[in-house]
């Protein structure tokens, strides 16, 4: 996971600020024509915490992942916790390929509906199946095809199986708001979309030369999901089965396979710099800066430490020194696992009686806490006085009401909190909210694509 930051979607399901809602059992139809049996189980909040408990240590060696909240700023985090493990799908993309796995006997149920679907899909360039998994291309557009700002979200690429696949499983949040996609996000997704000329060499598949070894992204369908509104002190698990041509996960055991986990004592690098071309590169970008070439850069260099213990207890480590609005552990599959905790909101959408709602908090100021209330407040004063923080935040959300102005109504796009403090164990932070209404035609995922586009010039 070295130099990646990725980040988590939630497909048809509310975020940790949306309205609660429980459920029930009960039986329903997606848009795409399958069945979906639904069992509602209410839990103590000691069962949700054993389940919880069991949850984040079968994580070290199972494919799944578990989202909680341990912050609450009222009208924008709230307590929320949800998790599932053993899925039966998992999407992967690679570039512009993609792999959907059936991860167990429930996986294999659900892959000739979603074969089906992506046959039809227009942005798909090929496609073949097992009963195992499915595997295929997104078109390549011709070159120069070119289009308008507002719309490059809908051109093909891996998001347009994401859409099939949404589409095929769509539900009304009011009807089921938890079932959905979780997973993670690769910087490089940005290539789908920006023409930009790659200057580090991917490593590639030596069976497959077209296709990199790093994935860009990877998804999961849960059927079991464990949840617990912090607030309200609500928790329930669901679980589902699928039917679809007469063939139905009922009764099919939810199971996953086990890799135990092993960490990393040693390694044979330690960064990906020699010790001084980072500062030969400050040097460098400072003197572009001088001559009018450059606006803003992002320089990066990556390091790399052991690690022996397993996600579940550095975890359980971030809860006690670093409790975030946005923690989490996803276990990616093949020895791979994502483990964080975040201040940040980078994109909700929820509906409303006045449209579909979008909304960030930019954030940008940061300040080391004091060591009591008076140099907390002495530590604000600071930053709030401080005029390059202030612009810098500034900078963050104009381009962030830009990356809404293409996609939401006019005149919606509104700045609703502006240097908000936000402290928590370590930092102080200043941050924004802002919030836009969708127009017709454009839905949460063009949301989440109108803020990745490449806003700075990065490099290592």
């Amino acid at each position: 996971m070295s130099a990646k930051k990725r980040a988590r979607t939630e497909a048809h399901k509310p975020t940790m600020g949306a309205p609660r809602f429980r459920p029930t059992s009960g039986t329903f139809s997606t848009t795409g024509g399958i069945l979906i049996q639904r069992q509602l189980t209410l839990l103590t909040l000691d069962e949700f915490q054993t389940q919880s408990s069991s949850l984040v240590k079968a994580l070290d060696e199972r494919r799944g992942c578990i989202f909680e909240s341990s912050y609450e700023y009222p009208g924008r985090y709230a307590r929320w916790t949800m998790g599932f493990v053993d899925p039966p799908l998992a999407f992967e993309g690679r570039g512009r390929h993609f792999d959907i796995l059936a991860l167990n006997e429930r996986g294999n149920i659900l892959l000739p509906a979603i074969f089906n679907c992506l046959q039809q899909c227009n942005d798909v360039e090929s496609i073949t199946t097992t009963t195992t998994v499915i595997t295929g291309k997104v078109k390549t557009l011709p070159k120069g095809t070119r289009f308008p700002e507002e719309q490059r979200s809908k051109q093909p690429s891996i998001f347009s199986i994401i859409r099939a696949i949404t589409d095929l499983f769509g539900i009304d949040a009011s009807i089921d708001p938890q079932l959905g996609l979780y997973g993670s996000f690769g910087y490089d997704l940005t290539f789908q979309f920006e023409k930009v000329k790659e200057h580090h060499a991917r490593a590639m598949d030596p069976n497959f030369p077209d296709r990199p070894i790093q994935r860009d992204l990877l998804l999961y369908l849960p059927d079991s999901i464990i949840v617990l509104d912090g607030n309200a002190k609500d928790a329930y698990r669901m679980d589902y089965d699928f039917s679809f041509n007469n063939r139905s996960t009922r009764g099919l055991p939810r199971i996953g396979t086990s890799v135990p986990f092993h960490g990393v004592t040693n390694l044979t690098q330690r960064r990906d710099h020699l010790p001084g071309d980072y500062s030969k590169k400050v040097d460098l970008a400072k003197e572009q800066f001088r001559v009018g070439n450059l606006f803003e850069v992002v320089l990066s260099q990556v390091f790399y430490e052991p690690c022996s213990k397993p996600p579940s207890q550095i975890l359980e480590i971030l809860r006690v020194r670093n409790p975030s609005p946005y923690m989490f552990i996803i276990n990616l599959g093949l020895n791979e696992h994502l483990v964080g905790a975040s201040p940040e909101m980078f994109v909700r959408c929820e509906a409303t009686p006045s449209g579909i709602r979008v909304e960030t908090c930019p954030i940008s100021g940061t300040i080391k806490r004091g060591d009591n209330a008076l140099e907390d407040a002495e530590r604000i004063k600071e930053i709030l006085t401080n005029k390059k923080e202030e612009s810098e935040l500034t900078m963050c959300t104009d381009v962030d009401r830009n990356d809404k102005s293409r996609i939401c109504r006019p005149g919606s796009v509104r700045v609703i909190g502006r240097r908000q403090i936000e402290k928590y164990s370590r930092l102080i932070h200043t941050v924004d909210h802002v919030e836009g209404y969708l127009r017709d035609g454009f839905d949460a995922l063009d949301a989440f694509l109108c803020h990745t586009w490449a806003v700075t010039v990065t490099g290592k």
